[in-house]
């Protein structure tokens, strides 16, 4: 029992280490933390492995309806993005830069936002975030695809921007349909980062958090 007890220590310490040390994940996907090699038979080395994946991913409530859009922001397309044009669109570099409103549009509309729905708060402590991101297609100025998500907090704007970026490297590696990124993070974004946000992906494309180009 003090063996095991011992062991069960020595995961959760190893597992705290790595995640004071996120670029340790940075190489390889699979790749073994602090050069530990695992063998699947149980070990300490397994166990900080599987502890790890755990705690990169967004701690999700109960209550996962808090933590999603209001009704009213189902997500919106733009129609002129499709499958057979996406080599000459979104992914092309500078795509969703060029594509994005300018601040002097999306900035009053924010802010009659953050009045309607957050009186008193902060606005920096929001995202202006398109449900459907724009590098994968979603509408640059549709009010369907437009929601304020907090910045703080579990599973918040940061999460879902690393996970906007992952798909987006998905659909433009054609390993995954425009549409079913677009259906998935429209529907339960925070369901679609557990299927496509994994530590694997995020260490295979390089992902740095915070997030590297917010929508």
């Amino acid at each position: 029992m003090r063996l095991r007890a011992l062991l069960g220590g020595a995961a959760i310490l190893g597992g705290i280490v790595l995640w004071h040390h996120p670029t340790l994940d940075h190489g390889a996907a699979g790749s073994a933390p602090l050069g530990c090699t695992p063998t699947n038979d149980g070990s300490v080395c397994d166990a900080v492995a599987g502890l790890s994946k755990v705690i990169r991913s967004p701690l999700i409530p109960k209550n996962r309806a808090a933590l999603l859009p209001p009704p009213e922001t189902p997500g919106a397309v733009d129609p002129a993005i499709t499958q057979a044009n996406i080599d000459g669109t979104i992914c092309r570099p500078g795509y969703a830069r060029s594509a994005r409103p300018a601040y002097s549009i999306t900035g009053p509309l924010k802010r009659r936002m953050m009045d309607a729905q957050h009186p008193g708060e902060r606005m920096a402590d929001y995202e202006l975030d398109h449900l459907i991101p724009i590098s994968i297609g979603g509408a640059p100025l549709d009010m369907h695809d437009l929601w304020l998500q907090p910045r703080e907090g579990q599973a918040n704007a940061g999460d879902k921007n690393v996970l906007a970026y992952v798909l987006w490297r998905l659909v433009c590696t054609h390993q995954v349909p425009l549409q079913t990124a677009q259906r998935e993070i429209s529907h339960d974004w925070t369901h679609a980062y557990q299927l496509y946000a994994t530590p694997e992906n995020i260490a295979k494309y390089h992902f740095q958090h915070p997030e590297q180009e917010r929508e």
